[in-house]
């Protein structure tokens, strides 16, 4: 398997278990009788098994009659279900069980596991009232963070990208005067007050980088992006401290800074984040979006037209937005599984994101041309 292959499998394996705390994480019980077990990569799953049939004799000592059959119940599902798994996942194994059931005095009981994309590293038996979900969610974080600055002689914007999400931190406008020089002044003079102002306000924003990003022990690096010179100018110059321009990986053109900049910014950057997640959830919605101006017989969206395309067996790769409901996101799952076809959940925090979103949360890359009858 090569490099890219296992990239985009740790980003499924990440977006599964995403969907898996989704789905886990409202549950909540009426006492403490929501058991969740964490099983360390290469432990002895008979050995966990006998610690949970113990845990259920101890759980006769519970004083509520209630509490105490829920837990003695949500126990013996779990070991019933790890019998069935029989040995230990390489990355280990995440279980959990309990009555799900919403009206009082009903019961549903319910078990689900997975095995993380990562090495389980604790040994973990906790009744609660919500299930335990800390680790995973550890886990699930892309953890990949950048500096973005972002500027010209008008303004300048940081922020930092964290995952897929762009964080700003700091917009300035300079307080540099524009190239049309005021009544009474040369021409010399009013260059030199000019360049005079863009030092200063340079200098304002290497020290406020400085200030964002100097202790910032998890950034990867710092992008840096703008029209015209004016970046190189600040790079270059002697405004920023040594420590923080070492951090900085790249300097892009850009057309624009605010916003838009500090998207243009990211996008641009494909070459430095191509191992981050961002970076190929904008390489998989760009694609969609060009097959679909290009070759819009080889793309398809909406929820009825891609589950059709699924059952043809056309779909490459369907698309779905994670603000869709859980019950959906698995049915799509499970259709596409069937045919071998690739699911990508896709975030609503990139711009490509949102617009997957406007247009009906889900769409497809198809594996060939399919026309309307």
């Amino acid at each position: 398997m090569n490099d890219e292959e296992q990239k985009k499998i740790t980003i499924l394996q990440r977006q599964k278990l995403k969907h898996f705390i989704k789905e886990l994480e409202p549950i909540r019980g009426r006492h403490t009788e929501l058991v969740s077990v964490y099983i360390p990569a290469g432990y002895d799953m008979n050995a966990i098994i006998n610690h949970l049939q113990q845990e259920q004799g101890t759980a006769t000592n519970i004083k509520s009659k209630t509490n105490r059959d829920a837990v003695i119940a949500a126990l013996e599902k779990m070991i019933q279900h790890l019998k069935l798994i029989k040995r230990t996942p390489p990355n280990g194994l995440a279980a959990f069980s309990g009555n799900v059931a919403k009206r009082e005095g009903f019961q549903d009981y319910r078990v689900w596991s997975i095995e993380p994309p990562n090495p389980v590293n604790l040994r973990l038996y906790r009744c609660d009232k919500q299930f335990i979900l800390d680790p995973l969610k550890e886990m699930a974080e892309d953890k990949s963070v950048y500096g973005l600055i972002v500027l010209d002689r008008r303004e300048a914007n940081i922020a930092l990208l964290k995952g897929k999400s762009i964080i700003p931190l700091v917009n300035e406008e300079s307080m540099v005067p524009g190239k049309f020089k005021a009544g009474g002044q040369s021409a010399v003079r009013f260059a030199q007050n000019r360049e005079l102002a863009a030092k200063e306000f340079y200098k304002k924003i290497g020290d406020m980088a400085k200030d964002q990003f100097l202790q910032m022990t998890e950034l990867k690096g710092i992008l840096v992006g703008g029209p015209g010179p004016t970046k190189y100018e600040f790079v270059d110059g002697n405004y920023i401290t040594t420590e923080v321009k070492n951090k900085i990986v790249t300097i892009k053109d850009l057309s624009y800074t605010g916003e838009f900049g500090l998207q243009e910014l990211v996008e641009k950057s494909e070459d430095i984040l191509a191992n981050e997640d961002v970076a190929e959830e904008k390489k998989i919605m760009n694609k969609f979006f060009d097959i679909l101006g290009r070759t819009p017989a080889k793309a398809a969206y909406g929820k009825e037209e891609v589950m059709n395309k699924i059952k043809m067996g056309a779909v490459e790769t369907v698309l779905l937005s994670e603000s869709l409901d859980d019950e959906t996101i698995d049915q799509f799952t499970e259709e596409a599984e069937k045919m071998s076809t690739n699911v990508f959940i896709v975030s609503t925090e990139t711009r490509e994101g949102v617009q997957l979103k406007e247009l009906g949360k889900i769409a497809a890359i198809l594996r060939y041309e399919v026309h309307a009858e």
